[in-house]
């Protein structure tokens, strides 16, 4: 137990150290390694009744352009992109570029985005990095479905 509190009937709610589904993909691992660093990973099959959430920093431009290619899936997406600067949390520290539907655009500032189930989105451009950026998704549903993690 990582947490401090007593044992109790909700402890299997809290998550606190890192089970990532990618773990056995090691061609993944060592691509993604080498721009970024995942935190946690939250799904239906580490708390059952989750929606799906991936946390990570992102701290520098990657060999892999694009990181994650155009792919969509059938739940509704969340994705966010975090400035680490606490004196300046807007200015992004980076150049992501991000596509919805085709429509890209470089993000330099903060940013949450809304990808409807079934839109496609991405490909997804680390540009710039020069300080971490703190990244986060979120599914609605309670496992990814998507092509984001495909190497090819």
């Amino acid at each position: 137990m990582l947490f401090n509190a007593e044992k109790g009937k909700y402890d299997g709610y809290i998550v606190q150290e890192l089970h990532d589904p990618h773990d056995g993909n090691p061609d993944f691992q060592a691509m993604y390694s080498k721009f970024a660093e995942r935190i946690l990973w939250i799904d239906e099959d580490l708390v059952p009744g989750a929606f799906q959430m991936n946390t990570a920093w992102y701290h520098s431009v990657p060999e892999n352009d694009p990181v994650f290619p155009e792919h969509s899936h059938d739940e509704d997406e969340i994705i966010g992109f975090f400035s680490s600067d606490p004196m300046n949390p807007y200015d992004l520290g980076a150049e992501i570029e991000v596509a919805i539907n085709g429509e890209r655009r470089v993000l330099t500032r903060s940013t949450i985005l809304f990808i409807p189930g079934n839109i496609p989105h991405m490909p997804l451009r680390i540009l710039s990095v020069e300080r971490p950026v703190f990244h986060f998704s979120i599914m609605r549903g309670g496992s990814y479905n998507g092509g984001a993690y495909e190497i090819k």
